[in-house]
This record gives C-alpha cells, sequence and structure tokens, in this order.
C-alpha cells in the first residue's frame, strides 16, 4: 500500500467521528497458484441505533464452503444436488483469521457461531454508544471455492469471479440481522464506502462497478495494483479475468458494462438497445447514483427469463434484438434496484422482485403490445390453433405463479427467501409479486401508481427503507382502502376466487349479484360487454360471501369479471355470465386437439390421439385420449382412452375421474378420490378388466414447504376380472377376486439422507396380509453410497389354492395381483423381458429355487459403492411356507447404478445356488431395472424445484 493511501486512510479513521458514514477499506494480494487471497482490512461502523453494543457480528460468507455441513451444503442437499457433497477438499473455500484487532492494537476476543459457520462474533473492549463508530482491523486469508458450486469463485481457466469475498459488518437496526450463505445472493449489509487496494497478475484484468482511481505495475513480482472506491456501496462483484467479455455503453444516463451475449447481435445494435434501456431506468427508477452500472452473464444465469427463452438459439422464437433487450432489461432492473433499494433481502425480497417485474411487465407494454407468449410460433400454422397463441407475452407471469398456486405449494410472499422452495424463489413469488404491483395499479385508478412507484424510490434512494414504509406511502398517495394488498395479498396464501353468481332482470336495472369463494376482502373488477366489445368496468370491494350490486339497465349483453385478466384468480372459469341465456350462453363447448392453457371463454374437451408400445402381448396401440386435463393443474380430472391392440386385435383402454381437495394452511394439504377402470392383456390372448375406487390423504409440514418429508394414508379397492381366449397359453387359479388395500406410507427422499417407509393391510375373500417396507439411503461425508432396505410380509389368512404363488409374497419378482408394477413382459418366465426386476417384496436379484412364500417372508437387503456407480450389494432373507420349516436366502453381486430408482443392472456373483457368474447362460442370470414411464422421469427434475 503507497504512501498516500496510508494517509488517506488514517485521516478517514481519525475523522469517523465527524462523519455518519460506514467506511471498508481493504489491502488484498490475489494468488492465482494457491486460489488465495491475502486480505488486511479495516472496518468503520456507525452505531445508528439507540442501543449500546458490546458485540458485533461479521459475515463471513467465503466461509460457507469450508464443511460438508454448513447451511450452504444444507441448502444444496435440500435440492437434490450432490455437486458440493461430492467435490474435494481443494475445491471448497475457507477463511483464515490471523487475527481482530480494535484501534490500539488490542487482539478482540472472536468466534464463529454454531449454527452459522460464516458469521462471526466479535467481542468488544469498550462498548461503543449510540451515535458512536467503531473500528476494528482484520487480518486473514481467503481460500476461494470453485465456481462450479455458485458461479462465483475460480473458474477452471483460473478466472476469478467474486462476489460477497471479504467480511462485512452486519446490519444492526434493535437487533443483529446476520444470515448464512444459501446460494440467495441476498447478504444483507450497510451502505459503505469502499476503498480496494488489489494486487494481482499482469495478465488479468479487473472488472467493476467500483471507480479505478490508479494502476501501477510491480515488474519484479509481475504483478500489478488497482486502487479502486466508491461511495455508498452495497455491490461487492469484481471479476478478475485473463481475457475479459465485457463491452461498455456510454449513454446519456450511465455507463453500463456487460459480458451478456446474444449471436446475430452486432455492436451498433447493442448500444441501441442499451440506450434504450438506460433512459428507461433512469424515467422510472431515478437517476442512478454511481457512474457505472455493470451486468453479468452470471447474474443473468443466477435469474434468468424463464419459458420459451430458454429454447436452443435455432429454435427460440423471439427476434434476437428482443431476446438481448429482455436478458439485459431484466438483469439490469434487479441490479439497479438492489443497489439503491436499501431493503433486507432476505426478508423484504419481494418488493425489490416485485418492482423488477412490475416494471418488465409496463416495458414489454410500452415497447412491444403485440408480442405474443409464443413469439412467432403464434403465426405458425397449427400452432396458430393454440389458445396459447392467442394470449400476450406478459401473460407468462400469471401462468407462472398459478402453476405453483394450482399444485397447492404456494407461499406467502412475505416469507423469508430461504424458506421458500426453489419454483418460489426463481420464479412463482417474484411473478405472483410483479402480477400484483399491476393488481394494485389498476384498482388504483385515483392515483398514477407508476409515478408514485417512482417518487418513492427516489425519495429513498440509499436510504434505509422497510415494507411499512413503502405501505405507508403508497396508501398516503390514494383514497381507496388497499390495506388487502398488504394483509391477504402479500402475508397470505389466500387464493382469489370469485363468481357471478345470478343476474336478476328488472323493469330499468340488473341486479348483479357476486359470491367471493374464499375468506379474504380482496376487490374484483367487472366489465360489461356488448357483442364481446367492452362497454364498462366497476371495482366491487368489500365482498364477504355474496354481494348483490344494482345497475342502471342497458344494452349490455354478458357481465365479465376481470376481463382483462389483470387479478391473478385461481379460478376464470365461472367468471362470465349472460343476461339472457342458459349455460351453453355463458360459456359454449370447444373441441381441441392436444393439451392447451385453459380458455376460460368456454367448457374445453381435448383430444389426442395415442401411438403406444402397450407390451409384448398388444404391440402397438392405436387410440385416442378424450380429457379436460389443461396446462395448468384442475381439481377435476377425467380421462377416457379407447385404443385398439395391432397383435392382439382387440379393443383396450381405461378411463378415470379424479377429485382433488386442495386444503391450504394446514398439514392435511391434499384429500383426492375417484375412480379408475381399464381393459388389457396380461398375457398371450389373456385380458384383465381393473375397476379401482381410491382415496388418499396427503400430508406435510405446512409450516416449512421446502421439506421433502410427506406422509400419506391412502385407501383403495381393486377389482380384477380375468379371461382367456382360445390361444391363451397361461392357467388361471384364480380368474376373479377384490382386494381392499389399507395403507400408510412415510417419506423423506433426500439426495444425501434418504428414508421411506410403508406399512399395508390387505383383505380379499380368501386371504389377508400385512406388510411393512423399510428404506434408508445415506451418501456419507467421504463420498460412499450406503443403502438398505427391509422388508417383512405376513399372511394373518390364507385359504387360497396351494398349488398357486398367485398372492403368495415373492422373493425376486412379484406377480403383481393388483396390477401396480410397470412389467414389461407380465407374465415371462423367460427371455429378457423375464430378467426385468421391480425392487419390491423380497427385493432380491437372484432367482433361487423358493422363490415365494405363502406363510411369511422377511428380507433384509444391502449395496454400497465401490466406485462412483459400481456398488456391491448382497441379500439375506428368511423364506416360510405352509408345511415347511423357514429356509435361509441369500445372494450377492454387482450393482450398476447408473440412474438411481430408474434404470439399474444387476449382476449376481453368489448366492444359494453357488457361483452363478461361473454357471451356464450366466447372461440370463443379469437383471435390469429400466422406467419407461416418462413423468416418473421427470419427477429427477422436478424434485429439486418444488
Amino acid at each position: 500500500m503507497n504512501k498516500l493511501h496510508y494517509i488517506s486512510v488514517l485521516f478517514i479513521v481519525f475523522s469517523t467521528t465527524l462523519i455518519a458514514q460506514n467506511i471498508i477499506d481493504i489491502n488484498a494480494n490475489v494468488s492465482v497458484e494457491t486460489k488465495t487471497i491475502a486480505i488486511t482490512q479495516a472496518i468503520v461502523y456507525k452505531n445508528e441505533s439507540k442501543d449500546t453494543l458490546k458485540t458485533i457480528y461479521l459475515s463471513d460468507w467465503n466461509n460457507s464452503y469450508s464443511t460438508k455441513s454448513t447451511p450452504l451444503a444444507k441448502r444444496f442437499e435440500e435440492e437434490f444436488s450432490t455437486k458440493f457433497h461430492l467435490a474435494k477438499d481443494e475445491q471448497r473455500g475457507f477463511t483464515t483469521i490471523a487475527s481482530i484487532k480494535n484501534p490500539t492494537g488490542n487482539s478482540l476476543n472472536f468466534e464463529r457461531l454454531e449454527s452459522h459457520i460464516d458469521v462471526i462474533k466479535v467481542d468488544l473492549l469498550h462498548p461503543v454508544l449510540p451515535g458512536e463508530s467503531y473500528r476494528i482491523s482484520l487480518n486473514y486469508q481467503i481460500t476461494l471455492p470453485d465456481a462450479t458450486f455458485t458461479n462465483y469463485g475460480v473458474t477452471k481457466e483460473q478466472d476469478f469471479d467474486l462476489k460477497y469475498w471479504y467480511i462485512t459488518p452486519a446490519v444492526y437496526n434493535g437487533k443483529w440481522n446476520y444470515y448464512s450463505n444459501k446460494n440467495l445472493d441476498d447478504l444483507f449489509v450497510p451502505k459503505a464506502d469502499l476503498s480496494i487496494n488489489i494486487t494481482y497478475p499482469k495478465n488479468y484484468k479487473v472488472t467493476t462497478e467500483l471507480d479505478f482511481n490508479t494502476t501501477s505495475f510491480n515488474n519484479t513480482e509481475n504483478t500489478k495494483t488497482t486502487i479502486l472506491s466508491g461511495e455508498n456501496r452495497i455491490e461487492t462483484y469484481l471479476s478478475l479475468h485473463k481475457s475479459p467479455t465485457y463491452s461498455s455503453v456510454q449513454t446519456d444516463d450511465f455507463l453500463l458494462t456487460t459480458n451478456i451475449k446474444e449471436k446475430g447481435l452486432i455492436g451498433p445494435q447493442k448500444a441501441l438497445i442499451t440506450d434504450k434501456i438506460t433512459q428507461y431506468l433512469t424515467k422510472h427508477l431515478g437517476k442512478y447514483p454511481h457512474k457505472k452500472l455493470l451486468v453479468t452473464s452470471i447474474d443473468y444465469q443466477r435469474d434468468q427469463l424463464y419459458g420459451l427463452n430458454q429454447l436452443p438459439s435455432f429454435f427460440r422464437p423471439f427476434p434476437d434484438e428482443f431476446q438481448y433487450e429482455l436478458k439485459l432489461l431484466k438483469t439490469s432492473l434487479k441490479k439497479y434496484i438492489d443497489n439503491i433499494l436499501l431493503l433486507n433481502p432476505r426478508k423484504e425480497h419481494w418488493l425489490s422482485e416485485g418492482l423488477q417485474v412490475y416494471y418488465l411487465i409496463n416495458y414489454v407494454e410500452e415497447n412491444y403490445p403485440d408480442m405474443k407468449l409464443l413469439g412467432t410460433l403464434a403465426d405458425v400454422w397449427g400452432i396458430r390453433a393454440f389458445h396459447a397463441a392467442d394470449l400476450d407475452f406478459n401473460f407468462q407471469y400469471f401462468l407462472y405463479s398459478m402453476e405453483i398456486a394450482r399444485k397447492n405449494r404456494d407461499q406467502p410472499l412475505t416469507t423469508s427467501k430461504d424458506s421458500l422452495t426453489k419454483f418460489n424463489t426463481n420464479i412463482a413469488g417474484k411473478y405472483k409479486a410483479g402480477v400484483g404491483l399491476n393488481y394494485l395499479d389498476q384498482f388504483t385508478d385515483d392515483i398514477n401508481l407508476p409515478d408514485h412507484l417512482t417518487e418513492f424510490l427516489k425519495t429513498y434512494q440509499l436510504k434505509t427503507v422497510s415494507l411499512n414504509d413503502f405501505e405507508t406511502y403508497i396508501s398516503s398517495k390514494t383514497t381507496k382502502d388497499i390495506r388487502w394488498f398488504f394483509t391477504d395479498y402479500l402475508d397470505t396464501r389466500k387464493k382469489i376466487d370469485f363468481k357471478i353468481s345470478s343476474i336478476k332482470t328488472l323493469e330499468d336495472s340488473l341486479q348483479l349479484t357476486l359470491k367471493n369463494k374464499r375468506d379474504n376482502t380482496m376487490p374484483i373488477s367487472v366489465f360489461k360487454l356488448k357483442n364481446d366489445s367492452v362497454i364498462g368496468k366497476l371495482w366491487v370491494e368489500n365482498i364477504e360471501g355474496k354481494k348483490t350490486i344494482t345497475l342502471p339497465k342497458d344494452s349490455t349483453d354478458k357481465f365479465v369479471l376481470d376481463y382483462d385478466n389483470v387479478i391473478p384468480e385461481y379460478n376464470q372459469r365461472d367468471n362470465y355470465k349472460a343476461v339472457n341465456g342458459s349455460f351453453l350462453n355463458n360459456k359454449p363447448l370447444q373441441f381441441r386437439l392436444f393439451k392447451d392453457i385453459e380458455d376460460p371463454n368456454y367448457n374445453q374437451i381435448f383430444f389426442m390421439p395415442l401411438v403406444e408400445f402397450n407390451n409384448i402381448y398388444d404391440g402397438l396401440t392405436l387410440g385416442t385420449k378424450v380429457y379436460n386435463k389443461t396446462i395448468l393443474r384442475k381439481r377435476l380430472n377425467y380421462r377416457f382412452s379407447p385404443q385398439y391392440a395391432t397383435k392382439s386385435r382387440t379393443l383396450t383402454g381405461s378411463t378415470s375421474i379424479f377429485y382433488s381437495h386442495n386444503i391450504e394452511d394446514q398439514n392435511l394439504y391434499d384429500i383426492t378420490y375417484g375412480i379408475s377402470a381399464g381393459y388389457q392383456s396380461f398375457a398371450k390372448d389373456a385380458f384383465f378388466t381393473r375397476i379401482r375406487p381410491s382415496i388418499s390423504l396427503s400430508f406435510r409440514n405446512d409450516d416449512y414447504i421446502r421439506s421433502n418429508q410427506t406422509d400419506q394414508i391412502s385407501a383403495r379397492y381393486v377389482s380384477i376380472k380375468r379371461e382367456l381366449g382360445d390361444d391363451a397359453t397361461v392357467i388361471l387359479d384364480e380368474p376373479n377376486y377384490g382386494v381392499f388395500s389399507l395403507r400408510y406410507s412415510h417419506s423423506n427422499p433426500g439426495v444425501i439422507n434418504y428414508s421411506k417407509l410403508f406399512t399395508d393391510i390387505q383383505i380379499a375373500d380368501k386371504f389377508s396380509k400385512v406388510t411393512f417396507n423399510y428404506e434408508f439411503r445415506k451418501l456419507t461425508k467421504s463420498n460412499r453410497n450406503i443403502n438398505f432396505r427391509f422388508f417383512a410380509g405376513y399372511f394373518l389368512e390364507n385359504n387360497t389354492n396351494p398349488n398357486s404363488n398367485y398372492f403368495s409374497f415373492a422373493l425376486d419378482r412379484p406377480t403383481d395381483y393388483l396390477f401396480d408394477f410397470n412389467y414389461l413382459g407380465r407374465s415371462e418366465a423367460a427371455g429378457l423381458f423375464s430378467q426385468q426386476i421391480i425392487i419390491a417384496e423380497g427385493g432380491f436379484k437372484s432367482k433361487l429355487d423358493t422363490p415365494f412364500a405363502n406363510q411369511w417372508m422377511t428380507t433384509a437387503n444391502f449395496s454400497t459403492s465401490i466406485w462412483r456407480y459400481i456398488q456391491a450389494y448382497g441379500d439375506l432373507g428368511l423364506v416360510k411356507n405352509k408345511f415347511t420349516n423357514s429356509q435361509f436366502v441369500y445372494d450377492s453381486g454387482i450393482r450398476l447404478s447408473l440412474v438411481e430408482d430408474y434404470f439399474e443392472i444387476y449382476f449376481p456373483i453368489y448366492s444359494n445356488l453357488g457361483w452363478e457368474i461361473a454357471q451356464p447362460q450366466y447372461s440370463q442370470h443379469i437383471r435390469f431395472m429400466f422406467t419407461v414411464d416418462p413423468q416418473v422421469l421427470l419427477g429427477l427434475f422436478r424434485r429439486k424445484w418444488y
């Protein structure tokens, strides 16, 4: 550090009693070879509270990468990611603190919090009174993590992307607001004047939002030193790249620097787009208080435009200019708002995120009013027949926010950010917040809300602000009662759901009765239509239960709720009512090919051609599916699927109807009941008819929806009728039967710790039995997979045919008399399809001489990793049949777990049969697990988002 820099720091420290500004001064020396930065740092922080401080808390988020048990590590685990757990020790980051001292050079006692390893508690030698400043000096070294975890750290190319890399003070506002790093980009820090003196290799270049003061070269050490500074700063990102790809555009408003790319665009086009965006930001958010706004590709990757925008560039349905413009705008809005609005980003995130989406909506309405949700695909023949092709681009915000609400996994917008599910964090929550601000904008038609939002941002720029300040400010500008927005809309999961109950025609007026189907105070807009054209609009407030309003009689022929689709209403299918006419006048029937986004103007029925390879008995099946399921989940779903099997030359198919009750704010969150029926083959010229009524009750921890733990109680009755044709090759001992099943299941399917159990009782005319199944998996800290499964089954009564094992417990291949499993060849005794294994009941992999038990069975299955996806397995069990002694059974071998639970191969080695690997026709001993159901495979993706 040069003398001038020392003098300036001493002057700043000396004058802290005269100013009320926080100061962070850093001297950093970067070592590329060791991925470390040696730091000496001074922090001056003013106590602006009314309390006397005896301890202070510091955030050291670089240390959140230090072990496999930090809050950051647990966050990865909750989102089914093993990249951090499986990483090598040298890929992790940590901080080594040499000393923390006060201004007189005395060492201060400090410790890391037990539950927050990236937070440091420092005991002060002297208390800090209100209005006074304290100063501490730190000497420490950070070892940076690999950028593969969060995009921040050291890349494979040995470039440095640094964010939250140095130690910062936590915010005190009556209490200490310290949080652990959970990969949410939400460090809560006070604004401060920053000064960074950073030394690094000559072949690197610094990119940052801070102002560049000087750069000097040290030829003997082949390094250079850059001095950076900035006033009133929150942002901490700094890039050290050998060949940075940033480009800058100096506009009339500020300098915008970015490395966001879009193929096909040249420099002048980007410059015009950039200038357009900076003008929009300045107009609506106020003048930017800094000289430069830095917008990085990492920022965009962590806060993307979801939807069709993410398709490959060769298939993307939006113009390159539009694509780049929205990417740059969305990312710039977030950085701009975060840098000027000093909210608590973990507790009060909805406002900054809502403003971002609100201004995105506003921008597209202003500049691209004709842009469609499907982009250019909306004009393609065939696609343009879908309702989705009619929808505007901004409809996506309603669509994605309603997607999670219909699944009953939405959360209040005021929920702490680290308690939100990934889908709510990244998409649904901020979309609902933006749509809500637009809803508030339309409702407060006595004011120009955008102007007041701009005024609010200007008033509170770089000032500490809370959500209460925002509520007070906006409420003071309108004469309307907007308490509903801050209570019901933001603070609860209450849905918006209205309907028009009735319309009564009087001599000179119309009486319109509206029903609020939910317990809330939110308003609804009512539109008057004539020949499908809007001729009037009014807002109706305070509808408790039902409310009747009287309107002058005019030419209105239809009333519609929320005709302009501004309100995120849960169910829009009952928003239409004709003044005169029948049910079909309100909503006529509409038949559509393929699933679509629901059109509330119609009662829709969908058709979809079916071409399937059902199994080896039916062969290719052709048919159609008639159903009502749309993109957004419905409570009532029906399906009718007639099919023709080309191989068996038989008409087959299935049908079902189910209804789901979504229950909010309770651990019991879902009750689903219904009935399904089907007619299919199970062997050559052999068919079964299955009728299955069922009901299930699902439970979760409603206080923490992020938890993967669920419980379920289900009851069903399965009626099976089997029949054989003239060419059938199977013999039926039990052609017709009915089984009642009652099951309790508990599941906690984590990627590091997995557990699942169920107990089931089945009652039929000729038997009754009870089963228990428990599975446990663990990925240890040494990256070893340990798997254990236990099964026990016992017949309470068994009067079935003693020569048949159709209802018996199976050691390696259940008979599946309830037709639950997706066998490729259900009745195959030889050949490839007979080697398919589904881990159920005994769970053995070898085909032993005692494959069934008609009295009781208990087994245990083990496996553990050898190397990567190669595991060793072993199975042990006792099998007891009537009138015989129990038999001890075992097998062992190698398991290739290519995709766990979806695609696995088992190679038996040794069992009761001896050395199987040395026996003839060993290939027939090999077993495989293969799941062809796409919905099951999609579960691999969904689980980390929901």
